[in-house]
Order: C-alpha cells, then structure tokens, then sequence
C-alpha cells in the first residue's frame, strides 16, 4: 500500500461539529478550543504566581511590617512562584495555548493530527495545577526549598513543606511531564505530517518553527527533571540514597548515605537549560511574525532565522552546568561550559540582528502588537547582555546568589517572554475572538508595563555589583551595605506593585472587547500567513470548510514592488498576483 500524507486523507468523518455544550466547550477536541483552555489555566495560576510575588517584595521593601509573611512563608511564596512562573505558565502557555492554537492553522490542517490526546493533554496539565495548589494546604504547607529544589535542603528538616508540600510539588511536575509528552507528540507529528499541499518546511512561519523546536528540546529535557523528581521521591518516602548524602539533621544522623547532591543539580539543569529555550524559541517564533507583519516587511533571513533556532535548540544542551559554577566541579568543566554559553550567544544574537533589520527601513505601524515587541527586543538585548557576564566565570563567581542573577533571569526569563505573550495575545486577539480590542488601554498597558519592568529590574544589577544577595528573608543591619540598597529595595517594590497593578488593564481590555468591541474584519492586519485566511473570523470546527488551503509562496511576502497591495498571502499563486502601482493599504479597523 502507497504513503499517503495525513493531510491528504479524507477525515471529514473525524470533523462532525460538536453539538453538545460540553463537547464543545468542556470536552473539546477542537485544537482552538483546548488552547484557550491552556491559556486560561496558565494565566490563572500565573496570577496566583503574581501575587506570590508582591508578597515576596512587600517583605523584602518594608521588612517585618507584615504578620502574614514570616520566613517559612517568605521561602514557599518564593518556591512556588519560581515554579509557577517557568512551568506551569511559560512552557503552558506558549506551547499548550499558542502551539495547540497556531500549529494546524498555520500548517493548513484541520486539527492536530490526535485530538482525543489533545483534549486528555490540557485536563492532565489541569489536573498538575491543582496537585500544585493543593500543596499549599496540607500540613506543613508547600515546599520552600527554592524552586530548584535542591536536596539535602528540600528533604531536611527546618525546611518549610518537607512532608506531603515536597512530595506534592514532584508529583504535580511529574503529571505536568505527562501532560507536555502528550502535547509534544501531537505538535511534533502535525508539523511533520499534516501540512497542507505547498507547506514546505522552509515556507513554514518562524512561529511553527520556534514551536517544533521547542518542543522536541520538551520531549528531550523533561525526562531528565522525571527521573530526578521519581527519585527524590524515593529518597523521600522510601530511604534511598540517590541524593541524600550522609547527614545529621537536628542533631539526628540521619539514615542516608553516599547520595549525591550534585547528580540532582546536573539532572536538573539538564533539564533546566533547555526548559529557558522551551520557552525562549517560541517567543522567538512569535516575535518574529508579529514584527514583519506590522512592519510591512519580509522578514529578513529567513533561512538564517530557522537554522539559528534549531542551533539553539541543539547547543542548549550542552551549556546547563554554567548554572553550577560554585557547586565545586572541576575547574575545565566550567571552562567547557563558559565556552559552549559563548557559542549559544552567536546564534541568539543573529536572531536579534535579523530582528532590527527586519525593522530598518519597514513602514512601522506602532500598533499594540508592535510595541510589545520592539519591548521585548530591548528587554531580550538587556538581559542576554547581563547573561554573557555570568556565562563567565571569574565574573559569575563573586555574582552568584547576588540580585544581579535576579535581574538577568527575570529580564531574559520573565519580562522577555511575558511581552511576547502580549504582543501575541494582542495581535492574535481579532482572529480568536472575532473582535477588536481597544487601543489606547492596549498602549497604556505596555507603557506601565515596559516602564515598570525596568523600574523593577533595572536598579537589582546595581544591589547585585553591591552584594545583595538573593532570597534572603531579611537583610538585617549590614555594615558592607550601603543605606542605597534599602532605600532601593523600597522603591522596587513599589514599582512591583504598580506593575502588577498595570496588568488589570489587560484584563479590562479583554473583557470590554469580547462584550462590546468592534467586529474584526477578516486578516485585519492584511497577514499573509495561513491562520489569517480561514473562510470565517473566528475560524469554526475543522478550520477550512469543505476544501483545505494550497500554498505556493512563503509566509513574508510582503511590500514586494510592483505590486498593487502590500501582502500577498501564502495561498495566491504567482500567476494570480495582482501587478501595478504599491498603494499599500489601510489595515486599520
């Protein structure tokens, strides 16, 4: 029997409309439908991470004013909000809800090629949310070992959340694992095998490719952080001695032995490193299309823009241990790995040049989507910078477990991605919900939330060059601090508290716009990629009605002289090209 592509198969049959509220709504197999969901879980916890986080800084800008926060609860707000932030809303988010979202419409396909898996993957990954949550309810509360988790502190006694908190928070990240594979492995195959007639891999937008890329770097990391979570559990319940070295705790010898707590620490950044560019490569991707859509221009270096994500990809698993620089390894592997953080910056910073060149010399729409991402590309530059200086040793040394690893890691790692996720719910927005969202509330959200983000971070590198050092409950009185340092720590969480505050504006924006906003017109900002194209905004169940798109073209073909608009999407062929004057048009809704 022949090969026949899956796209290629007749799966009318598979693609009856839901007509019952909870298979459309509840149980839905519609890949639009399960990524609002993802999205929606992921921003409901990452509100909770949120507020984790002001009661972190309420503590560290007015110490001991608060009766709520003591230490055990200061290190758990801390734990849980490290955790949160990275897993459970940055990987959800961009691979669950912009993957889940984007992949079959971009592809030109139906819906993912497993849709039961689909709909199983995002009821999993709620189920590890609530595993999480829970956590901050049983006796002893969550853990707060960090959200590294480092053992022997994560399992030893005087460490908040030792009991059923830590055993809780791995349980949740190994069905959260569950989850991700099951996802994984329906992006993966769709990509690979359910494209459209014409979908080439090198006509496929960046953001399929950062996606992909991203999620093979999941289905290879996660195992890693698996494993080391089945273990501790282990070491935990059961007395083995996989990380547990032995020890006196409380003046007991405990019954562990020969555990190593740097095999944890070299498992968990296997994981760890990779799990940045999991959420990296997508923001990536995303970027990159909501920039040459509203610069009017193609994107430049495509190719260049595709190969240096899959170098990333490859590269980030072989730089993890540049975060275990003071754990005492040998001296050549830091060598190694200072080495290898080098080379991963030259790919990363080829993605950056394209970026502006993108821009140079673009017609410039300072849209909501725009300015969110020429933030990031200013957010990204900075903390990158900072990156290089702790990717080297000598520097990383006296900077470890100081505010300046704050801040870089909340730069490249926290506000970076955050703005893409904006400057894409932003620009996606007509297209999921049929709807225009209001501009100016848009453009006061990223202002308040740019301008906050640096008040916040920016002065953290001054507190880390002075020794500040991180995740301290209190500092105390400290001779070799100056008075600046507390009068900074104050004002930062002031600024934190007037970000957070900044971010009810988009919620506002998003409810007034799905009740009451202007009607979106079809592919509003005149995009030449698939998704804008479906017969109906928003598109229904199977995407495409009777006939599925051809593609003949790559997805930035735009201001192209001697043409008489300034797009031509994917699906016209060259012969249908309308030739004449460049008008441009007005994308304006």
């Amino acid at each position: 029997m022949s090969y026949v592509a899956l796209v290629d198969r007749d799966h009318e049959q598979d693609h009856h409309d839901p007509d019952t509220f909870l298979t459309k709504y509840v149980w839905s197999q519609d890949h639009k439908v399960i990524a609002i969901q993802y999205g929606g879980i992921a921003i409901l916890v990452g509100v909770v991470a949120l507020v984790l986080s002001i009661l972190m800084r309420l503590q560290l800008g007015f110490p001991n004013e608060f009766a709520l926060i003591n230490p055990e609860s200061y290190y758990q707000f801390v734990t849980m909000h490290g955790m949160i932030m990275v897993v459970y809303l940055l990987t959800a988010l961009f691979l669950g809800g912009f993957g889940n979202y984007l992949i079959p419409l971009m592809c030109g396909s139906r819906d993912m090629v497993f849709p039961f898996l689909n709909m199983l993957s995002v009821w999993v990954y709620f189920l590890s949310v609530i595993i999480l949550i829970a956590s901050f309810f049983v006796p002893g509360g969550a853990t707060g070992a960090g959200w590294t988790l480092y053992p022997p502190q994560s399992l030893s006694g005087g460490t908040p959340g030792t009991d059923m908190g830590i055993i809780l928070m791995l349980v949740s990240l190994g069905v959260f694992i569950v989850a991700a594979t099951m996802g994984g492995l329906n992006y993966v195959t769709t990509v690979l095998q359910y494209r459209c007639k014409g979908m080439t891999l090198m006509r496929l937008p960046l953001s399929v490719w950062g996606i992909f890329t991203a999620t093979i770097l999941a289905l290879l990391a996660f195992p890693a952080l698996l494993v080391s979570a089945i273990m501790m559990i282990l070491d935990h319940s059961v007395g083995t001695s996989f990380f547990m070295p032995a020890m006196i705790s409380e003046g007991q010898q405990l019954s562990y032995n020969d555990g190593s707590p740097i095999l944890f620490q070299h498992l968990f950044w296997f994981f760890g490193h990779p799990e940045v560019y999991i959420v990296a490569l997508p923001a990536f991707g995303l970027v990159s299309d909501v920039l040459a859509t509203h610069a009017r221009k193609n994107i430049f270096g495509y190719r260049m823009m595709v190969w240096a994500i899959l170098a990333i990809g490859g590269l980030s698993f072989i730089v993890w241990a540049h975060h275990m620089y003071v754990s005492g390894m040998n001296p050549y592997f830091g060598f190694f790995f200072a080495t290898t953080t080098l080379i991963i910056a030259v790919p990363t910073a080829l993605k950056v040049y394209n970026w502006v060149l993108t821009l140079w010399q673009g017609n410039i729409h300072l849209r909501v989507p725009m300015l969110f991402a020429i933030g990031f590309i200013f957010t990204f530059i900075h903390g990158g910078l900072t990156g290089l200086f702790l990717g080297n040793v000598t520097i990383d040394l006296p900077l470890s477990d100081t505010y300046f690893v704050v801040a870089h890691f909340h730069m490249v790692m926290g506000v970076s991605p955050v703005l893409v996720v904006f400057a894409s719910i932003y620009h996606w927005f007509p297209l999921m919900s049929g709807k225009m969202f209001n501009e100016t509330l848009g453009k006061w959200h990223f202002w308040l939330t740019f301008l906050g983000a640096y008040a916040v971070y920016l002065p953290m590198h001054y507190l880390g060059f002075q020794g500040v050092p991180r995740r301290y409950f209190s500092l105390g009185t400290t001779d070799f601090l100056p008075e600046s340092a507390h009068a900074l720590n104050t004002s930062i969480t002031i600024s934190a508290i007037i970000l957070a505050l900044a971010q009810l504006l988009f919620f506002i924006n998003i409810f007034i716009s799905l009740r009451n906003g202007k009607k979106a017109k079809p592919n509003c900002w005149g995009a030449t990629s698939l998704e804008w194209l479906t017969p109906d905004t928003p598109p229904k169940h199977g995407n495409w009605g009777h006939d599925l798109p051809e593609v003949h073209r790559w997805a930035y073909d735009y201001s192209v002289p001697g043409q008489s608009q300034d797009f031509t999407p994917q699906t016209v062929p060259a012969s249908e090209v309308p030739v004449g004057r460049d008008h441009g048009v007005d994308h304006d809704n």
